[in-house]
């Protein structure tokens, strides 16, 4: 098998003796064959299957013909929209523009569509009446059936049917391709690919359907925000592979869209074999002169050894796409993989991050997950650490410990979330030791998200006790090594459940604590999470209670300011906030104040009177008498 990259143009085609390419894979990112991006995995797990694969990074989607740069492919186009969602690549929360894209050569901005890609999808259709379009990848992974929309504030229908495509695969997606692939690949047509785990087909008729779930219709959805929110929690309570049934969305008479249930998890050796693949671990060279690609720098020298979360916070979308389950590389899968960074010619000796979505979790939280599933309506970590969770560090602490010792690694560094209720819930401290006296660089970020615990009930986030023990147990022990490290927290404002009352309380929290964050992350209403379906629906799916959510840009603005209370320029928004919810007991001189009064005001009580000042001219006619 040849060791180099995939080919991007009809003579990198023929260079390989090819005379056609089996499935041509569109992507909205710049091509960076490193099993970091996601079309990387899937490209090379093709190649490992003996198929033949092109790849078109960032096509012209003005230009009908930048699509056909190999022809008709022989099974098949495969379309990513990239490793971010396009909308939250190309927008802030606030809806304006962003700047730069370090998914494209040289950061510039503006090489994919709004909607990647839907607008891939038809632009390959219009050219390609008749050939198989796969679609994948986060965007179509959140968007697999009717979803709330955000940049629209409208809801949309299932992604499969606005790109016109065939099929849709979700998840990670290496089980589901494959099955894809050798199904086009032993002559059955498209539309009789119905039966593969991980995949979301349209269908005339439900013939194929056994054992379904009946979803609100699009049209119910449409018309009823409540019918919406009982259809997102039954997509969220059948997203296992083990105990979740085929769902089945009508849109009319003649069309439904069926999701079957989700892939089943890789195992450490599938997953060794995956990250052992042909990588050339770096972006395509013709990108060298446009200033490569800033994307590769995070992870380059990076190690993912999970996947999946059992964490299950309301605002992430992991539950939807990587799942709940654990999976893991094997020690010697990881230890290889950091040897080979050694050959790397801008290879410093730091591994930058050894972890996944959440880094201390290295094997599933109890022992039925691998065959019976996760708990539908429990979760293993909120509001308390379930009864089952099996808490166990070692065998993190025994790959950073080999880690360390590598000839030519002076420091591995944690960079990916800690899950500090798990780390508490561990009553051997030596992974907090460790962590402390190896990992940390004088910061090491975590995620409280909130300290008001009616948010952080809703953010599906332990109470802030938790925290705050956490905080405890980690200066302590910084204090026994005789290190001087911080924690730094990340905060959201403006997550539903978030009142002006919860956003003050925060504020007096940073104010106590003596910080105040550079950067605030405001709610961000993604496809496909709780925290969206509340956002939209003003309800909790869970329990269908309603939810207070702040939509006001002006009320957010505000919320956002008391984050940053200390910065002039939050001046304004600070005092209205408090002067609206009758705190002005917070403005003034005391040291528990977040802000002091204008230049020229007094504040005064009813006791308080003018104190008459001695004057110098008064001293001195006292001296002459």
């Amino acid at each position: 098998m040849i060791k180099d990259f995939l080919p991007i143009s009809r003579a990198d085609m023929e260079a390989r003796g090819w005379d056609q390419v089996d499935f041509v894979y569109v992507i909205g990112d710049a091509y960076v064959d490193h099993p970091s991006f996601g079309h990387a995995i899937i490209s090379r797990v093709l190649e490992a299957n003996n198929y033949r694969v092109g790849i078109i990074s960032q096509p012209d989607w003005k230009n009908k013909k930048s699509i056909d740069v190999f022809g008709r492919p022989r099974l098949g186009f495969l379309i990513s929209g990239g490793n971010m969602d396009s909308m939250v690549n190309h927008y802030t929360v606030s809806k304006k523009r962003r700047h730069n894209d370090a998914f494209t050569p040289g950061g510039v901005y503006g090489k994919r569509p709004d909607y990647a890609t839907t607008v891939y999808g038809n632009m390959i259709r219009q050219t390609y009446k008749d050939v198989p379009i796969i679609i994948g990848g986060i965007e179509a992974s959140l968007r697999r059936l009717a979803h709330y929309d955000y940049w629209s504030d409208a809801m949309k229908r299932s992604i499969l049917l606005d790109s016109g495509a065939d099929l849709l695969l979700y998840g990670m997606g290496e089980r589901s391709i494959v099955e894809m692939a050798d199904a086009l690949n032993s002559g059955m047509d498209i539309k009789d690919v119905t039966f593969i785990p991980g995949s979301v087909y349209k269908t005339k008729n439900l013939d194929s359907v056994y054992d379904g779930i009946m979803l609100p219709s699009y049209d119910e959805i449409l018309k009823n925000k409540k019918k919406y929110a009982e259809s997102f929690y039954t997509q969220y309570t059948n997203t296992d592979p083990f105990s979740g049934k085929t769902l089945v969305e009508k849109y009319n008479d003649h069309l439904y869209v069926v999701q079957n249930p989700a892939a089943k998890p890789l195992t450490t050796a599938e997953m060794d074999r995956v990250y052992g693949l042909n990588y050339m671990r770096t972006y395509h060279p013709s990108y060298e002169a446009l200033g490569g690609v800033p994307a590769i720098q995070e992870v380059k020298f990076s190690l993912v050894s999970n996947r999946g979360c059992f964490g299950g916070c309301s605002f992430c979308a992991l539950t939807f796409h990587q799942g709940r389950i654990i999976q893991t590389r094997s020690h010697e899968s990881i230890i290889n993989e950091a040897k080979a960074f050694a050959w790397e010619p801008d290879f410093k000796g730091y591994i930058h991050d050894v972890g996944g979505p959440t880094a201390n979790f290295r094997h599933p939280s109890c022992e039925k997950q691998l065959t019976q599933g996760v708990c539908k309506h429990k979760q293993c970590l909120f509001p308390e650490p379930c009864k089952n969770l099996h808490v166990d560090h070692q065998d993190y602490l025994s790959l950073l410990r080999k880690l360390r010792e590598l000839p030519g690694i002076k420091k591995v560094f944690i960079r990916s979330g800690i899950r500090f209720d798990y780390v508490n819930a561990d009553p051997d401290p030596t992974f907090l030791k460790e962590l402390c006296e190896h990992h940390v660089s004088g910061q090491l970020k975590v995620a409280p998200e909130h300290v008001a615990d009616p948010v952080l009930k809703k953010m599906g986030k332990p109470a802030n006790k938790v925290y705050r023990k956490f905080v405890q147990d980690y200066k302590q022990m910084n204090a026994c090594l005789g290190k001087e490290q911080y924690l730094v927290p990340y905060l959201m404002s403006s997550h539903p459940g978030s009142t002006m009352k919860e956003a003050i309380t925060l504020a007096e929290y940073l104010r106590d604590l003596g910080y105040m964050p550079e950067q605030v992350q405001d709610f961000y209403p993604t496809p496909s999470t709780l925290s969206t379906c509340m956002y939209y629906t003003g309800l909790d799916p869970r329990t269908m209670e309603p939810v207070y959510v702040p939509k006001d840009p002006h009320e957010k603005a505000m919320q956002r300011a008391l984050i940053q209370y200390r910065n002039p320029k939050n001046y304004e928004l600070v005092r209205e906030a408090l002067e609206k919810c009758h705190r002005t007991d917070l403005i003034g001189f005391d040291k528990k104040c977040l802000i002091r009064p204008r230049r020229g005001e007094q504040k005064r009580t009813e006791d308080q009177k003018p104190v008459k000042r001695k004057t110098i001219r008064n001293v001195h006619k006292k001296k002459k008498k």
